[in-house]
C-alpha cells in the first residue's frame, strides 16, 4: 500500500504546523520488536534474485516506511505492482520484491527478527 503525502488526511492545521494522520496503516501487534532501517539503493537494483530460496522467492517481512528520494516498483505475491515516488508512505506486507527505478533512499520499520533473516539470506547470496 502506498500513500502520497497529500492523500494523508490532515488531522491538525495551525499556523506553521500541519499534522497528517493515516488510520489503519497496518497492524504491527504480532511483529514483536521493530528495527528502524535506512536504505540507499541505486537505480537498476532488483532484489528479486537475492530472494530466491525464501518462501515464494519473496521477502517475508512486512515493512512500514517513507521513500525520501527516488522511485521504486514493488511486486507482490499475486503479481500486482505498485509504483512509489519520493514522499510516499508505504506498507509492504510479507510476500514482495523491489526494483529501483531512480536512486532511492528509504526509511523503514520492520520486525527485527524476520527482516534480519531476510537480510542474512540476501547477504549469503551476495557473498556466494
Amino acid at each position: 500500500m502506498r500513500i502520497a503525502k497529500d492523500d494523508v488526511p490532515v488531522e491538525v492545521a495551525a499556523p506553521g504546523a500541519v499534522a497528517r494522520l493515516q488510520p489503519g496503516f497496518g497492524d504491527a501487534s504480532q511483529c514483536g520488536v521493530l528495527s528502524a532501517e535506512f536504505f540507499s539503493l541505486a537505480a537498476g537494483t532488483d532484489i528479486t534474485p537475492l530472494l530466491r530460496g525464501l518462501k515464494d522467492d519473496l521477502c517475508q517481512a512486512p515493512h512500514w516506511g517513507f521513500l525520501a528520494k527516488g522511485a521504486l516498483t514493488v511486486t507482490y505475491r499475486d503479481g500486482s505492482t505498485e509504483d512509489l515516488a519520493h514522499g510516499d508512505l508505504f506498507y509492504w506486507p510479507p510476500g514482495h520484491t523491489v526494483r529501483v527505478r531512480e536512486d532511492a533512499e528509504l526509511l523503514m520499520f520492520s520486525p527485527e527478527l524476520a527482516h534480519r533473516d531476510v537480510l542474512a539470506h540476501m547477504k549469503a547470496k551476495i557473498e556466494g
